[in-house]
């Protein structure tokens, strides 16, 4: 079983709560679900369309084609009509048209015998449900969950009208249990940085950065964390570099746009030592660019950032899963190394709402590495002493009796004054970068799925993870050897299992969303691997699993292979 839903309409008329109740009310019935936004950049009007995907087995992506839509305006029908399957729904009000392919319901005079005209698609949710055979009571938790007082009252008269003005045409067999989470991927990051005892988070509103740093601020009072929303990028993570100094895990965040803005503080935590953990939500660029669509853009850059040679880390997030999980290890590996760890995702990661197993919030481990009086030596502290690591001591400033902090953005010795020596420039450079080897070994090599040992070997990173999947199991049902790597760690770049499934694949398919394939550059500068097609996506929207499927069914038979 396995169903897909699309809710269009212009900007303020409700599709985000209406999918949300939806989504919600899915999840309650035990169901595993998958939703994703399509949004413009304005506030009211223009068309917007959200995507709820769901089945009783686990989902990793969109779906291109619909069993039913919801149309509260006429441009969701003009755009999506033509991908409805074969016996599939439109739901509208009947004022968008009067053609009788369609269901139309004067949803307009529903709303406001129920009291209240904003409840029109609710009542067209109603009617949805009952096409699915999803139990109305369910819907009634989520509804008490959303609106209080007359706002729910009318909410549940206009659900129950459109549910009973109908009969069941799907059948959506319920699973009995409802034990997973219904989550985004901002919202996971946010809830990994919790998990991870970030006790500081500030940060500029930036499309679709934005709900990492307001999922923190709507829990900040109950995990006691400092939310600071500042006059610009600059100031964030400069701000955000003063609290690490101070001894509190940081956290600061951004798009493109922004994050160039910070590019100058990374320098800063990269000549300073100070721990830092900042997230990417990519979106299409350049300068504005798109600014509610989704891109892999900025990788090459984001590797780069930061003026002169310092190590850092770049960990790609793959889902809601991974991201709670991994964000609460770039803490761990800030703090260990004291660098900047800057966590990539894209607008599609960060929108989409999956349902996936709770978090287990006992894999967490909170290290913070911090030395004491252990670190002084005959009463001194070297803060940038050299170390065979490349590590020097962490005190806190404050918090060791007789220790003086000192940290400086010029070069420096070990005890932080400003030097022009040659030679201790050298020993600095040397020390800092001594980091990248014990670094090395802390990185990931990417998640292998499919046949071992494949003909066809598919690469990929980031929220490409999902789309790919669905779409290497559908090759394998046609009885290829497929397989793929997906990547989540990038900087530095893993190269064992590359190495290993490339020699032995008969053709490298690298799938991106962007124009210069710049996973495939970074395969060939550190492993001399080298793709030999490409699926390249950059018009703003994700690629499905099915446009994944078909692309490579067509270059396997273009190659004759199958």
């Amino acid at each position: 079983m396995d169903y897909n839903v699309l809710i269009g309409g212009a900007a303020g008329q409700g599709i985000d709560t209406l999918s949300h109740i939806f989504g919600k009310t899915l999840k309650r019935c035990g169901l595993y679900v998958f939703s994703m936004k399509d949004y413009m950049s304005r506030v009211r009007g223009g068309h917007n369309f959200i995507q709820v995907r769901f089945s009783d087995k686990p989902l990793y992506s969109h779906d291109e084609k619909f069993d039913a839509i919801i149309a509260l305006d006429s441009d969701t029908i003009n755009l999506h009509a033509k991908s409805l399957k074969a016996g599939g729904k439109l739901i509208l009000d009947r004022s968008l048209s009067d053609n009788d392919a369609y269901m139309s319901f004067d949803f307009k005079e529903i709303a406001k015998e129920c009291g209240n005209p904003r409840v029109a698609g609710t009542a067209a949710v109603g009617v949805l449900l009952k096409l699915f055979d999803i139990p109305l009571d369910i819907s009634h938790t989520v509804l008490n969950d959303e609106f209080k007082g007359d706002v729910l009252n009318a909410n549940l008269k206009a659900i129950d009208t459109g549910y009973n003005m109908v009969k069941q045409v799907f059948n959506a067999p319920l699973e009995k249990k409802d034990d997973n989470i219904y989550i985004s991927g901002n919202e996971a990051i946010a809830l990994g940085a919790i998990a991870a005892g970030v006790k500081f988070y500030c940060g500029y509103p930036m499309t679709p950065s934005t709900s990492v740093m307001t999922y923190i601020a709507k829990k900040s009072r109950d995990a006691g964390i400092v939310v600071e929303q500042v006059e610009d990028e600059i100031s964030a993570i400069n701000m955000a570099l003063g609290a690490s100094y101070a001894g509190v895990r940081a956290m600061t965040g951004s798009s493109g746009g922004g994050f160039a803005l910070m590019v100058e503080g990374i320098s800063l935590a990269g000549i300073t030592e100070i721990p830092i953990v900042i997230t990417e939500v990519q979106r299409p660029g350049p300068a504005t660019g798109f600014p509610t669509r989704t891109e892999q853009g900025d990788l090459r850059f984001i590797i780069h950032s930061g003026h002169g040679e310092f190590p850092k880390m770049v960990i790609s997030l793959r889902s809601p899963e991974d991201a709670f999980y991994q964000t609460a290890r770039a803490f761990n590996i800030a703090d260990k190394y004291q660098i900047p760890v800057i966590l990539v995702s894209d607008q599609y990661l960060a929108d989409s709402g999956v349902t996936v197993k709770p978090f287990d919030f006992t894999k967490i481990r909170i290290e913070r590495h911090i030395s004491g009086d252990e670190a002084l030596e005959n009463g001194v502290y070297k803060r940038y002493k050299l170390t065979e690591s490349g590590i020097s001591p962490r005190i806190i400033p404050g918090k060791v009796e007789g220790a003086t902090v000192l940290i400086d953005s010029d070069e420096h010795d070990e005890l932080g004054h400003i030097t022009e020596s040659q030679d201790m420039r050298v020993m600095m450079v040397n020390k800092r970068m001594k980091k990248l080897k014990l670094l090395k070994e802390e990185i990931q090599e990417p998640l292998f799925m499919g046949t071992e040992n494949p003909d066809i070997l598919i690469t990929c990173w980031g929220s490409m993870y999902g789309p790919v999947k669905e779409a290497v199991d559908m090759l394998l049902k046609d009885g290829m050897s497929v397989g793929a790597l997906s990547f989540g760690d990038i900087w530095p770049f893993p190269t064992k299992l590359i190495k290993k499934y490339g020699k032995f694949a008969k053709m490298i398919i690298d799938v991106e969303q962007n124009a210069t394939a710049q996973l495939d550059s970074l395969m060939r500068e550190n492993a001399l691997i080298k793709a030999d097609e490409h699926i390249l996506k950059y018009d703003g929207r994700m690629m499905s699993s099915k446009y994944i499927y078909d692309r490579i069914s067509e270059i396997s038979k273009a190659s004759s292979m199958y």
